[in-house]
């Protein structure tokens, strides 16, 4: 999950849905004549429990595990006139005690709980929700959410598969044509036993085929009895059309009474039919599950797609033919990555190294900087270029790979292209080289993508220029650093959603949470001292108000410097629209002429959207004015700058000031 309070509080659709089940759930107490007690498990805020009293019901218990949470919520309680309603327990929901001296006096008749994410089990709902049955609520208890609904739709995708294996690589060399395959492991690895997280509804259509129609996988009854145990659950797809079943995509809704009449749903906008008006969200997003291997459906023949679960992740296995669940046991087992591709690259990283037009690049500027009797060192993490440099004619070919599992996969992949006689792997850190480590030879060509596992903002694989600094004295005089250089750009952007989870709530369904507004505010402050934070903004729409922008050059011909790289300046703002806050990112620049891009792609028209990479997080500096109270303006002309490398940390530096 990468969200944040805000993002939820910000969330009129998910806040709605909750009061309008709260209020049914404590109304069908009341008609029976019972008092009406509450537990809301995973308070936060107090928000739900606030909703409650206000419905009418006597008493909550609100547990809050995350003590600054539970102090939060306890003064927004207090602030909002409900202390003497809600009681706040700062402990895990298993935790709690029941009885005269109890936590709680009595077991709760209504179970309210948001405890779910994308994937809806894994923040432990099923645990909390086994546990709250057996010890803290009553036999048939009110439930809100009452119930959720998993659902999946098999598709074929090229560009989703190209996230989970590492396709053929094609290279034309003088010697004719090179095809750089996959490790033989991958072939039937299930993969990052993680689920892919992402906004579904920036995928275009045309970027996957459909080989289902959406199917209801299997339902969770929260007012029953919840079991925390592995199981499975298997639905007989009929395949719409023949294809290669690779991916299973995947959401959920939640019905918040008994009816089904008041939903909160994931779906994507190809399934709701008012897609104009699907809620923006980031904490709850949608799923995509890949497959262990791609297996060819026909239209007609039906299948079976069965979906696994333990008590905090869920995946996937399609079966062709009914199958009676003789077998289905063996694949109970959370799926772990067996070929170490997973462990090493991210599912951005596959989509990069898969990226035809971008291995295009790297092999012209290749081209243009081999010799023959060229002696190449690459320093990136897992990087295929080494293989494209010996394919391209390289004398001789060292990789450095700081970690065990970067040297262990890379010696898997130079052995399936039979090249491990060929490229010699060094297991060490670049201030730890030593020339025997070299043969005794001078580097006349240094290479790097540069990608490096570690990096999370766009500046941290400025590492491959300390590295060069660490290898200078093996270098020739004359070396050529491919590339060359790298360049830090920067845009004033306004965003369509993403700016709402720094946004403040001040009052949310009429409680007032400028507490807890506050308190993001403050943390964001003191943790991140005003700092950029990475985002795929490939999933976040956003459109430009400003030209891009290069503010930093970094040139890797040379030693990185001591002094300080600083550029102040004043830029224009060219479109009206919400300064939301700059974007920066990087471009290398291989050879003259030769550029690879991390960042904008285009403006692609008048309006100014923004098309970005998708294989890589840009950075995103919120202006201070987003996190304000007061709403934000459109009437600034400019934003004055101030953008620093230091070399001694390889930190980026930033400070913003909208001018009107």
């Amino acid at each position: 999950m990468r969200s944040c309070y805000a993002d939820m509080l910000n969330d009129k659709d998910r806040n709605e849905k909750y009061f309008q089940g709260i209020r049914a759930a404590v109304g069908r107490v009341k008609e029976r004549g019972e008092r009406a007690i509450v537990l809301d498990i995973g308070t936060g805020t107090g928000l739900l429990s606030m909703m409650a009293v206000t419905a009418g019901a006597d008493f909550c218990y609100a547990v809050e595990v995350f003590k600054p949470m539970a102090d939060a919520a306890a003064k927004i309680v207090e602030k909002n006139s409900f202390s003497d309603k809600i009681k706040i327990i700062q402990k895990h929901s298993t935790e709690v005690t029941v009885g005269p001296d109890g936590d709680m006096q009595c077991r709760a008749n209504i179970l309210i709980t948001e405890l779910f994410d994308t994937e809806l089990i894994g923040e432990g709902a099923l645990p909390s929700y086994e546990h709250a049955h057996q010890y803290l609520v009553e036999e048939g208890c009110e439930a809100v959410p009452h119930r959720a609904t998993v659902y999946a739709q098999l598709v074929e995708s090229k560009r989703m598969w190209s996230w989970n294996k590492l396709l053929p690589i094609r290279v034309h060399a003088e010697d004719g044509e090179k095809v750089v395959v996959s490790l033989p492991e991958m072939e039937d690895c299930p993969g990052a036993p993680t689920v892919y997280d992402i906004q579904l509804n920036q995928v275009p259509f045309g970027d996957f085929t459909a080989l289902s129609k959406v199917v209801a996988v299997f339902r969770i009854d929260f007012s029953k009895p919840v079991s925390r145990a592995s199981g499975h659950h298997t639905v007989q797809l009929e395949p719409i059309r023949s294809g290669r079943a690779q991916v299973v995509l995947s959401w959920w809704d939640i019905d918040m009474d008994p009816s089904g009449s008041i939903k909160c749903t994931m779906a994507p906008y190809w399934v709701q039919t008012a897609s104009d008006d699907i809620p923006w969200r980031d904490h709850w997003m949608q799923c995509v599950y890949f497959l262990p291997n791609e297996d060819l459906v026909l239209q007609g023949e039906s299948v079976d797609l069965t979906a696994f679960h333990d008590d905090y992740s869920v995946w996937y296995r399609l079966q062709k033919g009914r199958n009676d669940d003789a077998g289905i046991d063996v694949c109970v087992e959370r799926p772990v990555c067996c070929c170490q591709a997973h462990l090493l690259w991210n599912r951005p990283r596959f989509g990069e190294l898969n990226d035809q037009n971008r291995t295009a690049q790297y092999v012209q500027a290749l081209k243009k900087a081999l010799k023959r009797d060229s002696v190449c060192l690459s320093i990136s993490d897992g990087s295929l270029l080494p293989v494209l440099a010996h394919h391209l004619g390289a004398e001789q070919v060292f990789t450095l790979e700081s970690s065990a599992v970067s040297h262990s996969l890379m010696k898997k992949i130079f052995k399936a292209n039979h090249l491990e006689d060929k490229i010699k792997i060094i297991e060490k850190h670049p201030e730890l080289l030593v020339s025997s480590d070299l043969e005794d030879r001078k580097v006349s060509l240094l290479i790097g993508e540069p990608f490096f596992s570690t990096s999370l903002l766009p500046w941290h694989n400025l590492y491959f220029w300390y590295a060069r600094t660490a290898v200078a004295s093996f270098l020739t005089s004359d070396v050529t650093i491919l590339p060359q250089s790298a360049s830090l750009h920067m845009m004033i952007v306004e965003f369509k959603d993403l700016w709402r989870i720094r946004s403040p709530c001040g009052t949310c369904e009429g409680f007032d949470v400028h507490i807890m507004d506050e308190m993001i505010k403050n943390s964001l402050d003191f943790r991140e001292s005003r700092e950029a934070e990475p985002h795929p903004l490939w999933e976040y729409p956003c459109k430009s108000l400003s030209d891009p922008l290069e503010v930093l050059t970094f040139d890797f011909r040379h030693t990185v410097p001591e002094h300080v790289l600083r550029k102040e300046g004043i830029l224009n703002l060219l479109r009206t629209g919400k300064s939301h806050g700059a974007v920066l990112w990087m471009e290398y620049h291989l050879t003259p002429g030769l550029s690879v891009n991390t960042g904008l792609l285009q403006v692609s028209n008048e309006k100014g959207y923004c098309q970005w990479t998708p294989h890589c997080k840009q950075a995103v500096y919120f202006f201070s004015s987003v996190t304000e109270p007061k709403p934000l303006t459109s009437n600034h002309s400019a934003v004055a700058y101030a953008i620093g490398f230091s070399p001694k940390t390889g930190n980026v530096t930033m400070d913003f000031k909208l001018l009107n």
